[in-house]
């Protein structure tokens, strides 16, 4: 498989077949966030992954009932560790975090393993159940499993309509 085939065929996976995520499939995951490129190559994340069922069922309240997250056999959970300002004056924890989630989100594709980005948890209650200290910041939640659907793909706009050049159109 190329990047190209994962970026144009991965989908948000919503439904997982009860089966468990091999060691190594689960730890190539992990090692693309690692391996992902950082401002400054500060590398401050943490990516945890929860396999527990009753720390997946807090995950469950924290994401308002996505029913997602109980049903896969693992989630992973992306935190920021530290942040600062660029001199662009964007901040670096949820734009470093969401690289490495993203590369993490293709490889898991990659070894047939289905995934979808969370925005919508309490991030109080993930801190909590997973011993998260205050000052680090929760950017994303993923689910991971094997998928026990095909998602159609969803409409994307044309390039001209989200790319131009030289300058903004």
């Amino acid at each position: 498989m190329t990047v190209e085939q994962a970026i144009k065929e991965r989908r948000s996976v919503r439904s997982y077949l009860p089966k468990t995520v091999e060691e190594e499939k689960l730890l190539a995951v992990l090692e693309a966030g690692r391996l992902s490129p950082s401002a400054k190559n500060q590398q401050q994340w943490k990516f945890i992954l929860v396999r527990d069922p009753e720390k997946l069922k807090l995950l469950l309240e924290a994401s308002e009932g996505q029913r997602s997250v109980e049903e896969a056999p693992a989630a992973i959970v992306a935190c920021a560790t530290a942040d600062y300002t660029m001199l662009c004056g964007e901040r670096t924890a949820p734009i470093d975090t969401s690289i490495a989630f993203s590369s993490m989100l293709l490889r898991a594709y990659e070894l047939g393993l289905g995934t979808c980005w969370l925005g919508r948890f309490r991030a109080d209650i993930v801190k909590s159940a997973l011993g998260i200290p205050d000052n680090v910041e929760v950017v994303a939640v993923t689910p991971i499993g094997y998928p026990a659907e095909t998602p159609e793909a969803r409409p994307r706009k044309t390039l001209a309509e989200v790319a131009s050049f030289d300058k903004y159109e």
